[in-house]
């Protein structure tokens, strides 16, 4: 792309949803990367609105505020006239997002988002993968916990394996290690809205179950369900389901599909929380596969969210087990610096934007995880500026 095209928009990237609590975060941690050189926008669909969160949050008073209603045709396509990239925290995605990616396919104009809706993502690969193909327009679904720290630790894994052993580890198993944080309540909103489509639509169940629905055209062999707690015997702990797995593990697959499969057509990979050992990790494990409060009435709520102390107390440790191809095994640990449902995931899907503006040029239109899009930049770029750090532990 050429510079003269690069700056024929007024700007680079334009926050929609930059009013809700994500949103914000977003918007704060944009006005710390003032080394970018990026023109960015604050959208929403309430103008006085924009301009109170624009001074509450201590942005410069000529920072550009954007009418963005994902509702309004006139709206979305003024939009898309305006920006090279939208980056949207506005969900449930299958709710608010079906107009937005439309656009943006059929205009070129980039996208990411927070996506944990495997049927709704799979459901907008089926409608606009092609139109995005042809305008050129880079869609990220998953942006956020969900997937990029999975996703991402399963590429430097693979890439790991591949150069020391000569070959991908065809079994990869997830876990969890520690975590604190709350989910956000955009996530707990998402896993309604997914249940209620379930039960409405057809073949969405189908979608949900099938841990190949990000890969048309392509099944892999049985996976793991990974919904019942159990004593792993490698690791000598207890693991206990993990909610964030449905999506993770389809992203992973799609990666590895749109990477021609370089980690091989063989590929098993599943996520689990480690709850600990003995019969104390046991009873944790069962308390955890028992839990349905993430969909519950009591949970979280869309724009609610912890303070700021809550927010940075929070982290997250992943790691990745890689094994196969004779005795090889290796493992990757993957650590985040703040809770994960908001102080990382605000500051993942902002470098996921700059990365794809300023590294990906060369990506070319479609619909991609960030793996499959982004790969190494954005790995150098999160370790570099957004607080998590990827380490190969064990070989």
């Amino acid at each position: 792309m050429t510079a003269q095209k690069e700056f024929a928009k007024e700007f680079d990237i334009v926050v929609h949803g930059a009013t809700g609590f994500t949103g914000r975060l977003v918007i704060e941690y944009l006005l710390t990367r003032t080394d970018t050189g990026l023109r960015w926008a604050m959208g929403g669909r309430s103008l006085e609105k924009l301009a109170a969160v624009r001074d509450e949050v201590g942005a410069p008073a000529d920072t550009p505020l954007v009418v963005t209603d994902s509702a309004d045709a006139a709206s979305l396509a003024a939009l898309m006239a305006r920006t090279r990239l939208v980056l949207t925290t506005v969900g449930p995605y299958q709710l608010y997002g079906n107009e937005l990616v439309k656009a943006c396919a059929e205009s070129g104009v980039d996208y990411v988002d927070l996506c944990g809706e495997p049927a709704w993502m799979r459901h907008m690969i089926d409608a606009h993968e092609a139109a995005a193909k042809a305008s050129g327009a880079r869609i990220v679904f998953s942006c956020g916990f969900d997937s990029i720290p999975f996703d991402l630790g399963m590429l430097v894994l693979q890439t790991e394996m591949t150069k020391r052993f000569g070959a991908p580890a065809p079994r990869v198993r997830g876990r969890v290690r520690k975590m604190k944080g709350t989910f956000s309540g955009g996530t707990a909103a998402s896993l309604k809205a997914t249940m209620a489509a379930a039960a409405t639509q057809p073949g969405v169940l189908d979608l949900l179950r099938n841990p190949f629905s990000l890969t048309p055209g392509f099944e892999g062999p049985r996976q793991p369900s990974g919904n019942k707690p159990m004593l792993e015997e490698a690791l000598g702990m207890w693991v206990a389901p993990f909610v964030m797995a449905a999506i993770n593990t389809r992203n992973v697959h799609r990666s590895n599909f749109l990477l021609g499969h370089a980690w091989g057509t063989d590929l098993v990979y599943d996520e689990m929380l480690i709850t600990g050992t003995g019969d104390k990790g046991q009873a944790i494990a069962e308390a955890v596969a028992a839990d349905k409060s993430l969909g519950g009435e009591g949970g979280p709520k869309p724009g609610e969210g912890p303070s700021r102390a809550e927010r940075e107390a929070g982290f997250y440790d992943v790691m990745f087990i890689g094994s196969g191809n004779g005795d090889h095994t290796l493992t990757v640990g993957v650590k985040g610096d703040r809770d994960p449902g908001y102080g990382s995931t605000s500051k993942m899907i902002a470098e996921s934007a700059m990365c794809l503006l300023l590294d990906a040029k060369e990506t070319k239109g479609g619909i991609w995880t960030p793996a499959s899009a982004m790969g190494h930049a954005l790995v150098a770029r999160l370790q570099a500026h957004a607080g998590l750090q990827f380490t190969v532990e064990t070989a």
